[in-house]
């Protein structure tokens, strides 16, 4: 990947271009030292001036785009301490006197709502949309280079010196300040995709932060001073400018490309909305324009590189043949997997099958598309003004997914996933939360799952049936977390997660946790039987991904690691669990059987004995856990298939899998009120037993007699009063109660279907 560079033979402006900003049709504004602002078109071909003549010299320049119906607005600090709110037309709406000295830095939050201000006389201001100061936010001694807003929009991050500040807006929290570089940090940006920080400065280094302050990445340095930095909307990479140098870096920090314009330094950056090019302010009064090309996306057998001529090129490995497609609008997203390939350009979309490239679907789209995300029937698009898109791959629109709070501008891998049923979506403006949502009528499918810490990651799992549907979350501790959608029960999983991937085709989920590649090849364990949950779990060694690095692909047994410094680690867990899960999905229990006794190997025993019990298969289950000698757990086994009714074993299943609730709920709708009872004082939960026998009128005795014995074993005297009332009212007599404990054992197993256990 790398930047396609446009530069005009003669410069427009006749002094230093000190800032850019992209509108939302994709013209460019660019203002400097002659005391113009001057429009560009994608191209790189002036358009004509926007304003003709500023009475101040221009310093920064901030573009917001309005609501529908209202109108846009660009604001323009100056080196006479005002900034100047402009219509799109160029007319000055109004001057505003904000800083003593220049004002040197001036940038609109996410929501449009407010302006924030820096100056040379060390003040950073807050402004509401009209130009009307709210709060003075913090005054230092010396001048502020640069201000940005958090991703929330509660606190205004600072370049002051050698020093970046975290300044909340809020009274509360104290102010958190750090050194980041040697000389005096000039340029800052903080990306609200990834939370992360990027700063450059006369020390000729750029680094990277999150969101604590914490190093993450720190260059070399370079032959002069790093003028500016830009986040790509889409927080993936990055932009850095100096002198005649123009970097394209990933969001770790590695390089992915290097340009020599002759611009001078390069004053500021900024990025298209969609990510797919920049425009630099050039010292020497060029506006140097770039767009992403060589763009590589790999899916197991197909390779598909984009080049600078808009044209996409597809590569079969296995058959060594070669496809190239032209487009006539620009390429702005594509994406592969799942066997499929989208394409998708500023005004259509294009879907191929990899088994027929010459006849895609192609529909019209209504807005730019900043996003793509595929399962194995579906795909969602998201634009800044529909929603969240799902289609099937002929290109039909099923849904549009919506909520009040909904955040399109965030939305990214992290935060918003796809699977063959429901899509789920991090909600960034409660990030405890994650919805939930039906692919096809695009409603909540249940409450949010809601979780005790902000979430940072999500992911759904993509294969199985739509009640076993999970999602994996990973918190602000990096403890990673797994639950079923439909039924919200969390269950940790482990600690220290850099990166985690389900797998595209079984139930697979890995992750990168404290250098060592994680897998659990069986994660639905955790509602099995938790006790398996490290004998189904395969750990390898990763010292070589480091730290930071970040799965690529998880396909079959295959996984690709980035690293931080942008290398691919091809690694690889057992085929054999895979194996397993196309066997057990057909039924074919036996196969399953001879295929571990093949292998040998007890992790994969493990993983059959808990498929087995999910599905009900007793015989494989007991065969299984035989041969990783769990000899309590087999004679559980034996004691299910020995109940004569299917609602009995079914109910003892679930209690095997520790839901009592679940167990209990099966026999009452089977009118097994007497399993029902004795399930309850089983598990020591006499108020329950009593409640069930006094509503249904029978085996209060049973209850009674049972909580005697209990208290007699222990040496314990009655203390529940409904006891001891009954205890009155109701003779125990254990010959009766055993007559009448067998006579439901008879009448359950002549219950119409009632039958042994069968192989």
């Amino acid at each position: 990947m790398r930047f396609k560079i446009t530069q005009q033979n003669n410069n427009e402006h006749n002094d230093i271009v000190t800032a850019v900003a992209w509108t939302a049709s994709n013209e460019l504004l660019s203002c400097g030292d002659d005391n113009r602002i001057l429009r560009w078109n994608m191209k790189g071909e002036p358009v004509g001036p926007v304003v003709e003549h500023v009475d101040s010299y221009c310093t920064d320049l901030a573009w917001y785009n309005g609501a529908k119906g209202t109108a846009s607005v660009f604001a323009v600090a100056c080196t006479d301490g005002t900034f100047r709110l402009i219509s799109g037309t160029g007319r000055v709406e109004k001057t505003v006197e904000a800083h003593k000295g220049a004002v040197v830095s001036i940038r609109w939050n996410h929501e449009g709502s407010a302006l924030a201000s820096a100056g040379e006389d060390g003040q950073v201001k807050v402004w509401s949309r009209s130009g009307m100061l709210r709060s003075s936010i913090v005054t230092l001694p010396r001048a502020v280079y640069c201000v940005v807003w958090s991703p929330d929009a509660d606190a205004l991050l600072l370049a002051s010196e050698n020093n970046i500040i975290l300044k909340s807006l809020q009274a509360g929290p104290k102010q958190m300040q750090w050194k980041a570089h040697e000389g005096t940090v000039l340029k800052i940006d903080w990306n609200p995709l990834n939370n992360l920080i990027v700063s450059g400065g006369e020390d000729c280094k750029y680094k990277v932060w999150d969101h604590y302050g914490r190093q993450l990445f720190c260059s070399s340095p370079m032959d002069h001073v790093i003028t500016s930095v830009s986040w790509a909307p889409n927080g993936q990479y990055f932009a850095v400018g100096s002198y005649n140098m123009l970097r394209l870096c990933d969001k770790t920090g590695w390089t992915s490309c290097r340009d020599k314009p002759s611009s001078g330094s390069l004053m500021n950056i900024a990025w298209t909305a969609d990510s797919t090019g920049v425009a630099c302010a050039g010292g020497n009064g060029s506006v140097i324009f770039g767009h992403i090309v060589d763009r590589e996306l790999s899916w197991r057998h197909i390779n598909v590189r984009l080049d600078e001529k808009n044209k996409v090129h597809v590569q079969d490995v296995l058959s060594e043949t070669m496809d190239s497609f032209d487009f006539r609008d620009r390429v702005i997203e594509m994406s592969l997997g799942f066997g499929f390939f989208l394409v998708v350009t500023s005004a259509q979309c294009y879907v191929y099958n990899i088994q027929n490239w010459n006849t895609p679907h192609i529909f019209d789209l209504k807005d730019s598309v900043s996003f793509i995300t595929q399962s194995e029937r579906h795909f969602a698009l998201v634009d800044l003004q529909t929603g969240v898109m799902v289609y099937n791959y002929e290109g039909r629109q099923l849904s549009t997914i919506k909520f009040p709070g909904l955040r399109l501008e965030f939305l990214n891998r992290s935060s918003l996933s796809l699977s063959p049923d429901v899509v789920s979506i991090l909600d960034r403006t409660q990030p405890k939360l994650v919805r939930s949502f039906d692919l096809v009528s695009g409603r909540a499918i249940s409450e949010p799952l809601e979780h005790n810490m902000e979430i940072q990651e999500m992911a759904l799992s993509q294969c199985g049936s739509a009640a076993d549907r999970k999602v994996c979350i990973v918190d602000k501790n990096r403890d990673l977390y797994i639950s079923t959608v439909h039924k919200h029960n969390l269950m940790k999983l482990c600690s220290m997660v850099d990166t985690c991937m389900w797998n595209d085709s079984t139930d697979m989920l890995t992750a990168v946790a404290d250098r060592k590649l994680l897998t659990w090849y069986y994660p639905n364990v955790v509602y099995v039987d938790r006790d398996l949950l490290e004998a189904t779990k395969g750990c390898k060694d990763a010292v070589a991904v480091g730290k930071l690095s970040q799965l690529v692909s998880f396909s079959g047994s295959q996984v690709s690691v980035r690293r931080a410094d942008g290398a691919v680690i091809a690694m690889s867990v057992s085929p054999y669990p895979a194996m397993l899960y196309q066997d057990a999905e057909k039924g074919a229990w036996e196969k399953t059987i001879r295929l571990c006794r093949f292998v040998q190997d007890r992790t994969l025993w493990a993983c059959l004995a808990a498929m087995a019990i999910h599905g009900r298969e007793l015989h494989t289950a007991e065969i299984a856990l035989a041969a990783i000698d769990e000899v309590d757990k087999v004679q559980f086994i034996n004691h299910i298939k020995s109940i004569p009714s299917e609602q009995g074993r079914n109910a003892e299943l679930s209690l095997f899998c520790r839901r009592p609730d679940e167990a209990e709920q099966i026999l009452l709708q089977a009118k097994l009120v007497y399993r029902a009872i004795k399930l309850n004082i089983r598990l020591y939960r006499w108020d329950r037993a009593l409640d069930l026998a006094v509503l249904h009128k029978t085996h209060v005795d049973t209850v009674l007699a049972y909580r005697q014995r209990y208290l007699q074993q222990h040496n314990r005297q009655e203390s529940n009063k409904r006891f001891l009332q009954y205890a009155q009212e109701v003779s125990i007599n254990w010959e009766t109660i055993k007559s009448k404990i067998e006579n439901e054992k008879r009448k359950e197993s002549e219950l119409p279907g009632a039958r042994p256990y069968e192989q």
